[in-house]
């Protein structure tokens, strides 16, 4: 069975490695390239490596190894690419880890659940400033303080956990899905 099936769904891709560490690509090149493979009604928000698109996959992973390959191959550098669906954009937008409102949030996209050994060495990192909470493939990362004075990182999260990983913002994060899925607006900016 092929990596696209007859029936597509909308798909969100965060990208790492976009627009960062000397790395500059056009958002417009980047829906070039993902329409290069066949991906439907391709669309980017900020200059991040947001990237929504249409495509049934049969094979989540080979669409993520797929996308992987072709970013590589155009842009000349790796750039780890994470998959998922309206439904789960849309409960990782409404999870909840943590009561503070007065602190940022940022949630880390990842392939798969860190292990157990993985989950200890993260939370190690638990300061005054910073907290985690890891739920399926996301790891949620409070920060008490300007990301500055913080002495955790997304280099530190990576290494912490032996695995790729790109951040954004749960503002980021709310904005695609209400974008997405307008019956979600009211309930994820309140």
């Amino acid at each position: 069975m092929g990596l696209l099936a007859t029936t597509p769904q909308r798909w969100v891709a965060f990208l790492r490695a976009i627009n960062v560490g000397g790395h500059t690509v056009k958002m417009s090149y980047l829906r070039e390239l993902f329409a290069e493979l066949g991906l439907l009604n391709v669309e980017t928000m900020i200059a991040s490596g947001n990237v929504s698109f249409e495509g049934a996959a049969a094979d989540v992973v080979a669409l993520e190894a797929q996308i992987e390959r072709h970013l590589r191959q155009a842009l000349g550098y790796e750039v780890a690419t994470f998959l998922r669906t309206l439904p789960e954009l849309a409960a990782i937008a409404r999870y909840r880890p943590f009561a503070d409102d007065e602190a940022t949030l940022y949630i880390a996209f990842v392939s798969a659940p860190p292990s157990a050994a993985a989950q200890e060495k993260l939370m190690a990192f638990r300061s005054d400033i910073d907290d985690f909470d890891i739920h399926e493939r996301e790891i949620y990362w409070l920060c008490r303080t300007k990301l500055s004075e913080s002495r955790f990182s997304g280099a530190l999260l990576e290494k912490a956990i032996g695995m790729p990983a790109t951040l954004r913002n749960i503002t980021t994060v709310k904005k695609l899905a209400a974008k997405y899925s307008p019956s979600l607006q009211n309930s994820l900016t309140s």
